[in-house]
């Protein structure tokens, strides 16, 4: 499974969980318009697979997670050298936008910087290793830093989403800055991190998948509805969702042996 594409891997398992790995160690895992293609494509699978209800997106080992486009590499990302024509890369690279609601858990490790952020505003949980590092590199280059900012404005507080985009390359946010703004909400062992982001992703995967990406798919939407829109629109998913998941569940069984663990 892992050789149909040349710049991420992918597999699953029998647990229902998904697992993406950006894999271009040695370009720092940025990403190339190849690489956004192949991210398309592959949402689309994941949204449609019964046998994948949550998705884990990691990266290979090494210094970074992924230091966004890889602008060594004569690549277009936009899409096209047609100015009406070009096209954010987040469309292609994030869930959200490829309309693929299972859950998706981030593991960053290392350099997350500009680009790689698309992934981080589009997860629904994110964990890290305590030597990440978020940064956005924009400005210092003398580009506007706006799509990948705009989209963490709906993560963390407007102020800390300006400080990343200004400071550019001359600061860069800790695990345990990312932490306190809930830019993440874990600190795992690198040795760890893939490990405890499968145990999250396969948590939530063993639950029923119309309720899970209903819950997903009502939240994420809500953010650009106003407060009654949202509310009046969850109502509804909840009314359609319900039908399907319920039914998935054995409510007494579930509350004989529910476990539940505190977050540390």
């Amino acid at each position: 499974m892992t050789g149909r594409f040349e710049t991420i891997l992918y597999d699953k398992t029998p647990d229902k969980v998904g697992t993406i790995t950006i894999n271009r160690p040695q370009a720092l895992n940025s990403f190339t318009y190849q690489m956004c293609t192949e991210f398309r494509s592959l949402w689309q699978e994941i949204a449609e697979d019964t046998d994948v209800n949550a998705v884990v997106i990691r990266a290979a080992p090494g210094r970074a997670f992924s230091t966004g486009a890889d602008v060594r590499v004569r690549s277009n990302t936009l899409g096209s050298d047609q100015l009406w024509n070009q096209r954010d890369p987040g469309e292609l690279l994030g869930p959200k936008a490829n309309l693929c609601w299972k859950p998706v858990i981030a593991a960053v490790h290392g350099l997350c910087g500009g680009g790689a952020l698309y992934w981080i505003n589009e997860s629904d949980i994110v964990v890290c290793s305590p030597d990440a590092e978020f940064f956005d590199p924009h400005v210092t280059y003398g580009m506007t830093a706006a799509l990948e900012p705009i989209g963490l404005r709906w993560r963390i507080p407007i102020g800390d989403v300006l400080r990343m985009a200004l400071m550019g390359n001359d600061e860069r946010m800790c695990a345990e800055t990312a932490l306190r703004v809930s830019l993440v909400s874990e600190i795992v062992p690198r040795d760890d991190l893939w490990t405890r982001a499968h145990q999250i992703a396969a948590t939530i995967a063993n639950k029923p998948s119309a309720a899970t990406q209903g819950t997903v798919r009502a939240i994420w939407e809500s953010m650009d509805m106003t407060r009654n829109a949202s509310l009046h629109t969850g109502l509804k998913y909840c009314l359609l969702g319900n039908a399907v998941g319920v039914p998935e569940v054995n409510r007494d069984e579930v509350m004989a042996r529910q476990k539940v663990y505190s977050l540390r």
